[in-house]
């Protein structure tokens, strides 16, 4: 009986793990580098408010294509199957018509080699989210199940400099992101903030739009504009967390507290996964299974915050 105690509480402190890693290429020019250190900077200071995240920036002359493949490697071999793993791409990109670029100094990295790179982390959860001109072209190499993908722009011919990444930041710390008011931004919030905020830009500074966003978590290589439970996209975005909340005794919780927190996430989850179904299931159905999540949630939050 002890053995099993013992093993049942163990259990219950394991925690999956999150890694990112963030790519900030070559800039171009002084302005775009510096714009693109930036970015990388303040997105690695909005993740590492986790203090039990695993980050990793390279920008600049310290991101060639083999310190990339370096870091997912070293991902690949810490990361387990119930973690997670984001990688952010930033900076200029290229397509020729058969295969898109990222550039880095060196020599420059493709979308399959990239592919090639991340398929070899066994985290199940995955999130690419390319930010960079002419990203729309890597969708093809860099989706498959279990990996939601975004792109700044729709295709490999918006090739002018995104502002997406800059939006994408501000996501993670602009409290308006998080729509649903759960103390959480999720992949999906983050995505539909950026967008709007990138399409808003463009309107204020009276320019014709030079990028659009697209996003796919169904393994489609063929992304889409506004994800909803139509055309079946968003599902897996919308319980992919960015920010998790925060309290102050975070990280003194207890293996009891953990179980809570996961236990919560858990029931959101589901309520988003509910939420894409209603469109097929009975309507009297789909409220009673809403109706006993929602409660559910309410009372393990009741728990929570005793």
């Amino acid at each position: 009986m002890k053995t099993l105690l013992l093993f049942m509480c163990a259990a219950v402190s394991l925690q999956a793990a999150d890694y990112y890693v963030t790519v900030a290429g070559l800039g171009g020019d002084p302005d775009y580098e510096a714009r693109f250190v930036k970015w990388a900077q303040d997105l690695e200071r909005e993740l590492k408010t986790d203090p039990d995240a695993h980050v990793i920036t390279l920008s600049g002359l310290g991101a060639t294509r083999q310190q990339v493949e370096q870091a997912i490697a070293k991902v690949s071999s810490e990361a387990t199957e119930t973690d997670t793993f984001a990688l952010f791409l930033i900076g200029h990109g290229t397509f020729d018509g058969t295969d898109y670029k990222i550039n880095l100094p060196g020599p420059d990295m493709t979308g399959a080699q990239l592919a090639a790179a991340l398929n070899r982390i066994p985290a199940r959860r995955q999130l690419v989210v390319n930010m960079t001109s002419c990203s729309g072209a890597s969708l093809a190499s860099l989706t498959r199940k279990g990996r939601i993908v975004i792109s700044a722009t729709k295709s490999g011919n918006e090739k002018n400099a995104p502002v997406f990444a800059r939006y994408w930041v501000d996501a993670l710390h602009d409290p308006s992101a998080d729509t649903d008011k759960n103390g959480s931004v999720s992949a999906l919030e983050a995505f539909r903030y950026a967008d709007r905020k990138t399409a808003a830009y463009f309107e204020s500074e009276k320019l014709l739009a030079t990028e659009h966003a697209l996003i796919t978590d169904t393994a489609n290589p063929t992304g889409v504009r506004d994800p909803k439970p139509e055309n079946g996209q968003g599902l897996l975005a919308a319980s992919f967390v960015l920010i998790r909340q925060r309290t102050e005794s975070g990280k003194a919780l207890s293996p009891e507290k953990q179980r809570l927190v996961s236990k919560k996430e858990d029931l959101e989850a589901k309520i988003d996964r509910l939420k894409y179904e209603k469109a097929a299931m009975d309507e009297t159905d789909y409220k009673r299974q809403l109706t006993a999540l929602l409660l559910e949630l309410a009372r393990t939050q009741a728990e929570i915050d005793r």
